[in-house]
């Protein structure tokens, strides 16, 4: 499906609710298979959320999880400390080209048997769970954090428990504190000292019901949105003032392209303040990576320059992102360059018209171009890939007054 997105005036009374935070939703999942007395509440709706619950509820011996990277890293860890299980965990051609090395050798230290059944270092692999007793383990820190995580979340389950030593300059630090506040959660004892991560054991937890907050990934695009409008106010639920998520961030971030966060209760309201003074941006993303396609579409749009920073996992991820911003970015008459882990934007004027927009089948960058469509038409290409993440995004921007045409193709 290909999408024709046209210049609208947004709905300023519309309420959004956006479902829970696939980041939490998927930790919580693999936390509950650990711990089934857990009850979890406003769980992701997304395919990636999806994938990974039939992946911890099934027992197939091949397991596919697709294009879902996270569900890649949870299972990896989840399988191979599931004593007896055997399987082969793959997924989608792109999957097979994102490396998974770095986390099936932390496994290994912790005595972990997991093979690789085609290339060294990516998937498929196959993972034969045992039982670990090793704690001590080493990673570089630089790495995702979903490798991080992924060990973290099975810690608890293992009989010593880890100690694990972040080597280098730690990235992502908020979604390693996602982890560590969801452990808390359920009285698992955890210390972060230095470059030193401590998971205690604990062999069963308490009865809980856990309500995961709304994803804030998912809020960028309507913080985008507001910016660009000529005047908005969106509101957005379930969101709280002070979020285990790190895209939480967005709230400072926005204030400097004019829009302005207010919570009450449970709601979060977006405004677009009027006579603003733009100025071009220098962000560091190393601890919020996956909002920066969003920032960089919103500066273009905006007519002003940015220099992000701290970008090197977005090589890595559905695509090569910043590949795929420097040539979309470009075909809409941006001068844009990037490196290994920054973007630079220089201020355009003007954008071209009808431009297309492939996506390589990445939901963030559909997500992230649409807006655009406030400004000039724009033509979103392979559009309901958004379900990835974000299943409800294009009736939820008609719900606020966007107008756009579906086709399959375009001439």
């Amino acid at each position: 499906m290909n999408l024709l997105l046209q210049t609208s005036q947004l709905d300023l009374q519309e309420q959004i609710a956006i479902t829970g935070s696939k980041s939490e939703t998927n930790r919580l999942l693999l936390l509950q298979a650990l711990y089934p007395n857990i009850t979890l509440e406003n769980t992701s709706n997304s395919d990636d959320s999806e994938v990974m619950q039939k992946a911890l509820n099934g027992n197939e011996e091949i397991v596919d999880i697709h294009h879902a990277g996270t569900a890649m890293r949870f299972l990896t860890a989840y399988f191979a400390v599931n004593e007896g299980r055997e399987v082969v965990l793959t997924g989608s051609q792109r999957m097979t080209e994102r490396p998974i090395k770095v986390l099936v050798e932390a496994l290994q230290q912790l005595g972990a048997q997991i093979t690789y059944e085609k290339e060294d270092g990516y998937p498929p692999i196959r993972i034969k769970g045992q039982k670990i007793t090793s704690s001590k383990v080493s990673i570089p820190a630089n790495v995702s954090s979903q490798y991080i995580s992924a060990l973290l979340l099975v810690a608890p389950k293992l009989e010593n428990g880890i100690e694990l030593t972040l080597v280098g300059e730690i990235t992502s630090i908020p979604y390693i504190k996602m982890t560590l506040a969801l452990l808390n959660d359920l009285n698992i004892q955890t210390s972060f000292v230095g470059n030193v991560i401590t998971v205690h054991p604990k062999k069963e937890v308490e009865s809980k019901v856990m309500t995961v907050e709304s994803d804030w990934s998912s809020a960028s695009y309507f913080y985008s949105l507001v910016a660009l409008a000529k005047t908005a106010s969106i509101s957005l639920t379930s969101y709280k003032e002070t979020s285990l998520q790190g895209d939480s961030a967005l709230v400072e971030i926005y204030k400097k392209m004019g829009v302005t966060s207010h919570f009450e209760e449970n709601k979060l309201t977006l405004t677009k303040q009027n006579d603003f003074e733009y100025k071009d941006l220098n962000f560091e993303l190393n601890n919020t990576p996956d909002i920066a396609q969003t920032i960089v579409v919103t500066c273009l749009g905006l007519g002003i320059g940015c220099h992000l920073t701290g970008l090197h996992t977005l090589k890595i991820k559905e695509t090569d992102r910043l590949e795929a911003l420097r040539i979309e970015l470009t075909k809409l008459g941006a001068n844009i360059s990037v490196t290994n882990d920054s973007l630079t934007l220089i201020a355009t004027k003007g954008i071209k018209e009808e431009i297309r927009i492939d996506t390589y089948n990445d939901h963030r960058m559909a997500m992230a171009f649409a807006p655009l469509g406030l400004k000039v038409p724009i033509v979103i290409n392979n559009a309901d890939v958004v379900s990835k993440s974000y299943p409800d995004f294009w009736d939820d921007l008609k719900k606020i007054g966007f107008f756009m045409i579906q086709r399959w193709s375009f001439t």
